[in-house]
């Protein structure tokens, strides 16, 4: 172990003596390069949504902020239905195709792929729209109505900018991303609390008050949008030029790559969201979906802190293969391991200080917080595989553990949330964290065994 922390230290010092030369030579130089934007990227995202949580839950207080929590969750489950591995296959083929030297085949990617994003996107948009009314007042029965129907914009404004995103990171360019990010956050942080105020003192309803918070939101990923669109003309050099059009083989090659994905990606939107929705079906009270929402927004952010590598090693996994690959796959995955350990001692530690910035009535997420830490191990470990699996087209794979997840995790959920509704409706809450930290371990428990059996 020792051994072990003195190489990742290593590791890191060669890391910083890079970024502080800016030499950025070689695959290891791109990494750090990929490396160092997309930590900033993620540092953006995930202060400025603390920021923006904690501004959140002082303003709107534990009951809206849970009426809150779960009108994004189920936008944010609808706008999945977009994605369908359509960004890790936009890596993988565009990025193979430039390592190749072919600009001109690496946009027909681009331009197949977008065009089956836009279809995605507008009937997740249209789909929310017609299940709005049902969602609201018959399963959830909370007044969140107006307030999907916002979604049916937001939708189409964060997809897409997800979608130029990823066009950036496979021509290795994570710079212009963490700039969007930027002026994500400050729009958000500046737009949202002066409407929130505006409408307190009209007395707005609470249906209204979320409504308008998802309305504005929207607005600032549209601005990214725009701020993308116009980067993508002047930076991306490889859709300047004419598309070679895609043979039958390599179509084949695609579907044949993102079918697996398409059921990764299925599986993923309800093991990420299922226990808030479920969580707002069985308990008429939104304040404890508040409490679960700000410890599950932080293990979210500090897991992305610690999970940045695996979407940054992607491109340069794809281009690697044999013993090159295997050397810096264990390299990731020992440091992303140090990490999270260190990381979910700390937030165990300080939880209970940490939720005091959201305001008193949140201290009752404390225990909550406490055992949602075992997630800053498992999440981030179980990412990187997930990036190496995907390298190698190992994507069946993929498809597959996190079915079985998926599958454990919503099984757990039922059961021991309404086996804890018995005791209470925080002893439920209790249920949902137990049940997703026992499918993460099943999901990287599978790699584990995958990974062994290959070599």
């Amino acid at each position: 172990m020792k051994n072990q922390i003195k190489e990742e230290a290593q590791d890191i010092g060669n890391a910083l003596r890079r970024i502080r030369t800016r030499n950025f030579s070689g695959t290891a130089g791109q990494v750090v390069k990929n490396s160092t934007y997309q930590l900033a990227t993620n540092l953006t995202f995930k202060f400025g949504s603390m920021a923006f949580t904690i501004i959140l839950a002082r303003m709107l207080g534990v009951e809206l902020f849970g009426l809150y929590t779960l009108a994004l969750s189920t936008i944010v489950l609808f706008s999945a239905f977009s994605s369908f591995g359509i960004g890790s296959t936009l890596i993988t083929f565009v990025s193979k195709s430039l390592l190749k030297n072919n600009p001109q085949k690496a946009k027909s990617y681009v331009k197949g792929l977008l065009k089956y994003k836009l279809y995605l996107t507008t009937t997740c948009s249209l789909f929310l729209i017609f299940c709005a009314y049902f969602l609201a007042n018959n399963y959830y029965q909370k007044p969140i109505f107006y307030a999907l129907l916002a979604g049916a914009l937001y939708i189409p404004a964060s997809s897409l900018v997800s979608f130029l995103a990823t066009i950036f990171q496979s021509d290795n360019n994570f710079k212009t991303p963490m700039i969007e990010e930027i002026i994500f956050q400050i729009l958000r942080l500046t737009i949202i609390p002066i409407g929130i105020l505006f409408l307190l003192k009209t007395s707005a309803s609470n249906a209204t008050i979320i409504t308008i918070i998802i309305l504005i939101t929207a607005l600032c990923h549209f601005v990214g949008l725009v701020y993308l669109k116009i980067a993508t003309k002047k930076e991306i050099n490889f859709l300047k030029g004419s598309a070679e059009p895609l043979t039958k083989n390599e179509v084949k090659d695609v579907k044949k790559f993102i079918f697996p994905l398409v059921l990764t990606s299925l599986s993923g939107m309800f093991y990420g969201y299922i226990d808030t929705i479920m969580l707002g079906h069985y308990i008429p009270d939104a304040s404890y979906i508040g409490l679960y929402g700000v410890a599950l927004g932080l293990i979210g952010s500090a897991g992305a802190l610690i999970s940045f590598l695996p979407s940054v090693i992607l491109p340069t996994f794809s281009r690697m293969k044999g013993e090159s690959l295997e050397h810096i796959f264990s390299k990731v995955r020992k440091f992303t391991l140090l990490i999270g350990v260190s990381a979910a001692i700390f937030t165990y530690l300080i939880a209970k200080y940490i939720l005091m910035l959201y305001g008193p009535d949140f201290a009752q997420a404390t225990i909550i917080l406490q055992i949602l830490s075992i997630m800053l191990i498992l999440a981030p470990v179980a990412g990187v595989y997930d990036a190496y699996f995907t390298s190698i087209k190992k994507t069946e794979l993929i498809a597959k553990l996190l079915i079985i997840s998926t599958i454990v995790n919503v099984i757990l959920n039922i059961v021991l949330i309404k086996y804890g509704l018995q005791f209470g409706m925080m002893q439920a809450v209790l249920g949902a964290c137990l049940a997703s930290i026992f499918s993460r371990a099943v999901y990287l428990g599978g790699f584990l065994i995958a990974k062994k059996s290959i070599g």
